[in-house]
């Protein structure tokens, strides 16, 4: 049987990994950009959802520690997987320049105190 802490750690790991590919993919491009590199766009909704994927494995008594809308990352995870064409992508890409940064600091915030 697993170590539910161990699993947590693996999880809030490949979260950062994932949100550390994002941006490298999101680099030196602008939204129009973005919106018209179906490559980037498959890569970056890719990570997106291993983000997603993750964090349902992650403690609840270990995010509940820390304020952020958990439900929304899970969401987004969903969508992805299940309305993929209906996705608008100008919000992804105001996901990447205004909610990732965020996140990854959680993430970060997490990695440091817990372990």
């Amino acid at each position: 049987m697993r170590n539910q802490r161990v699993d947590s750690y693996e999880r809030l790991a490949h979260i950062q990994k994932a949100i550390n590919m994002i941006e490298a993919f999101s680099r030196d491009i602008n939204k129009e950009a973005f919106l018209n590199n179906q490559l980037i766009v498959s890569a970056v909704l890719f990570q997106f959802s291993v983000i997603g994927e993750a964090l349902i494995h992650v403690e609840e008594d270990l995010l509940s520690k820390y304020e952020y809308p958990w439900h929304k990352v899970r969401a987004f995870r969903n969508l992805i997987s299940h309305v993929y064409f209906q996705i608008k992508l100008e919000a992804v890409w105001n996901i990447i320049v205004k909610d990732l940064p965020e996140l990854k600091q959680r993430i970060e915030t997490i990695l440091k105190n817990e372990f």
